[in-house]
């Protein structure tokens, strides 16, 4: 880190000259102090490092230490003693030293470590402004919604962000914004500096699953070559998010519950107990209380999930809304696709707020995104969201099934049409549904389904 300023701290001119003769050729700005009273005069903002001696004339090097962190908590502290202890090192670690070195010490070994000290300080600086960024992308202000059940649902995710809950169950259908909530509830609480991290359940066979959640020792199952961590425990002190929670096999849901109301955890193939605090937040489309009457879902893993249960609401149901999301999303594309549409015509937008977005905001925004990629004039016209023209005003190409039919059943006709409609083609099928390639593939094997060849 070219150009930081470093002070050395020591009563041995001798010292405070080998140092920043050795740093001024790393391109340091260097300072010098030989008295505790000289150090804390010349600390400051401007001032990155601090290379302290224990023993100074007026003070002892950890007071110097503990008022230089109570001013300026950022500043790196390295403490040079001739008179080690491991008391004092503690001592020095507990009042935030970044690192503790003896006397005689080699220059060059000093300046290595005020490099990797200085490198550390500038990644930790990145983590927090990305964090910052990631607060402000997924701020409660940033749902874009002034509908009543909105209004009401970003109240209620406030109170939840804050709460201590541990489990927090996201319902709605398939596109109605279930990540984004996940992360506004993560990146508003006090969970927002550690990892936020996710994963669909039915995007990997079950030993996958439980490898990517708990991790597995070295030699646990075939190609197991080395001992990997799980999601649980990469996230402690953060945030899991389970997406499609109604697609995990009953034995993964049982670990699932274990873990929850104790908290702890083995890894695949491993025998030891792993304790860590997460907050879990699952989302789902599917009828969780159903699939509990008919034995796909464990009712005391629904209950334990149901405790801060959020039901976010679909498109159709948000008066108002459309013309404002579609208008974001104008707004966005613009700024990545570097165009200056100035935004959607009165008969386009009349034309938007009429459809019934079964895809919700996902299909809302791939339809504006598409729109925008084409477009040639200034405003977006009704021709424009072609996709939408062919079917706006037409009957539903899926009616609801007659009494006796089971949503599995709706679920692989629909797969069906998608794949047919789409010749075979997985990613365009996904599109369709508004699930992405992998989760087509999954219930593909599911429902043993043979793939239509283009």
């Amino acid at each position: 880190m070219a150009n930081a300023t470093v002070l050395v701290v020591d009563d041995e001119a001798l010292v405070r000259w080998s140092l920043r003769e050795r740093l001024v050729q790393d391109h340091f700005t260097v300072l010098e102090a030989g008295t505790a009273a000289a150090a804390l005069e010349q600390a400051g903002e401007a001032v990155d490092l601090i290379l302290l001696d224990y023993r100074l004339p007026d003070s002892d090097g950890l007071v110097v230490l503990r008022k230089v962190k109570e001013l300026y908590p950022d500043t790196l502290v390295i403490l040079m003693t001739a008179h080690s202890t491991v008391e004092n090192a503690v001592e020095a670690m507990k009042l935030g030293a970044f690192h503790y070195i003896n006397k005689p010490f080699n220059v060059d070994e000093v300046a290595l470590l005020v490099e990797k000290a200085l490198e550390t300080s500038r990644l930790r600086r990145e983590v927090k402004s990305l964090r910052s960024s990631a607060g402000r992308e997924f701020s409660f202000e940033a749902i874009v919604g002034t509908s009543p059940s909105m209004e009401s649902i970003k109240a209620l995710l406030r109170r939840v962000a804050v709460s201590p809950a541990s489990t927090v169950l996201l319902t709605g259908e398939t596109g109605t914004g279930k990540d984004l909530v996940a992360k506004s509830i993560h990146y508003n609480s006090d969970r927002a500096t550690r990892a936020f991290v996710n994963i669909t359940c039915s995007a990997l066979p079950e030993h996958l699953l439980e490898s990517e959640l708990f991790g597995h020792e070295r030699g646990a199952f075939t190609d197991a070559r080395q001992q990997k961590r799980g999601l649980f425990e990469i996230a402690d002190g953060g945030t899991v998010f389970l997406d499609e929670i109604g697609e995990m096999t009953p034995a993964l849901q049982a670990k699932l519950l274990r873990f929850l109301e104790e908290k702890t955890f083995k890894r695949v193939g491993g025998l030891q107990d792993i304790h860590v605090d997460v907050r879990v937040i699952a989302a789902t489309h599917r009828d969780l209380e159903a699939g509990v009457k008919d034995g796909r879902f464990r009712e005391d893993l629904f209950y334990r999930l149901q405790v801060m249960p959020i039901h976010l609401p679909p498109l159709r149901e948000r008066k108002g809304d459309v013309s404002l999301l579609a208008n974001f999303y104008v707004d966005s594309f613009n700024r990545e696709f570097k165009k200056r549409v100035k935004g959607i015509a009165p008969e386009a937008m009349q034309m938007l707020e009429s459809y019934g977005w079964p895809g919700n905001i996902r299909e809302l925004k791939n339809a504006v995104e598409r729109a925008m990629l084409l477009v040639e004039h200034e405003w977006l016209r009704p021709e424009d969201f072609t996709t939408l023209t062919r079917t706006v005003g037409a009957p539903s190409r899926f009616q609801l099934p007659p009494d006796g039919v089971n949503l599995e059943d709706v679920e692989r006709q629909l797969l069906v049409q998608a794949l047919e409609r789409a010749n075979g083609n997985q990613t365009h099928a996904g599109q369709m549904l508004g699930i992405n390639r992998d989760q087509v593939r999954y219930r593909i094997e599911k429902f043993g389904l043979q793939i239509p060849q283009k």
